[in-house]
């Protein structure tokens, strides 16, 4: 007996071609989803087997490196003039960070915490949702206490220049300056947009530093809210007195962190595994007809 897939097509008109162009003709097509699905899940699974001290050590780093993203921006913008088209220059620094964490394999709330959720998504037990609460949980407090010892470098050391700090308080203003809600609904789309990041990687094998360039800085001119990188940025306001932690804890992290968490799982991770779910569920199918 022949299966529908395997019999003849006869309203199929395709060339001819020989082993060696069938074979360009595979080499050339693109990715399929359920291929990156399973790269993202099997980073997913590296990921939540882990132990914990690596996990702190390595989402501390990350913490630290994000910081980079803040000194990248204060430094273009305090030696470019004060012109209208300053951001779209002074923004280009905003990658940085992610350049570092995400190329040199750190533990990012956001990035690298979002693979996780597609093992949990495949099995949806208690098991591995305790091993995903744990994953977020410390990696989200080691990015976070590195994120305030960088803060608290650049705001009370001369590392930097008067010039350069008066840049650094500038950017943090501008990040801060936002109500609750907005910073629920710039997290959103500011965590859908790195968590794709993820997904885009996975189905490339090249010019992966400009994907994750090209994506950040939209995050970063666009002033979406991330939930590390931001808090860099609002931290500094607090180690220079100029807010308390209370008060940017809760205007701006912890709306950022519902947002981030929103866009992050529900709109990349949740869809592209519905998607890829819902096309194997359809084969099958296919093949039972």
């Amino acid at each position: 007996m022949v299966l529908d897939d395997e019999a003849p097509d006869d309203d199929v008109v395709a060339p001819d071609l020989t082993e060696k162009q069938q074979q360009e003709a595979e080499e050339r097509a693109p990715i399929s989803a359920l291929v990156v699905h399973e790269a993202v899940r099997h980073d997913g699974e590296e990921e939540l087997i882990r132990p914990v001290s690596a996990l702190a050590w390595s989402g501390l780093a990350a913490g630290l490196s994000m910081g980079f993203s803040l000194v990248a921006m204060a430094l273009f913008h305090a030696y470019l003039p004060d012109t209208p088209w300053r951001p779209l220059v002074a923004k280009l620094g905003y990658p940085l960070g992610f350049l570092i964490v995400i190329i040199g394999r750190q533990q990012l709330f956001t990035e690298n915490t979002l693979t996780a959720i597609i093992p949990l998504l495949a099995r949806r037990n208690l098991h591995t949702l305790l091993l995903v609460g744990k994953l977020w949980l410390v990696v989200l407090i080691a990015n976070l206490v590195g994120a305030h010892i960088f803060a608290w470098v650049v705001g009370n050391t001369p590392m930097f220049s008067s010039q350069v700090q008066h840049s650094m308080l500038q950017l943090a203003r501008e990040a801060a300056h936002v109500t609750f809600g907005q910073a629920v609904l710039r997290g959103i789309f500011a965590g859908w947009l790195i968590a794709m990041v993820v997904w885009m990687l996975a189905a490339v094998d090249s010019g992966k530093a400009l994907i994750i360039i090209i994506l950040t800085y939209i995050v970063g001119l666009a002033g979406l809210t991330h939930i590390i990188a931001g808090s860099v940025e609002v931290l500094f306001l607090v180690m220079v007195g100029v807010k308390s932690w209370g008060a940017v804890a809760w205007g701006y992290m912890f709306p950022t962190l519902i947002g981030n968490i929103i866009g992050g799982v529900s709109l990349t991770a949740a869809v592209n595994h519905a998607q890829v779910v819902s096309g194997m569920a359809s084969r099958k199918h296919h093949h039972k007809r």
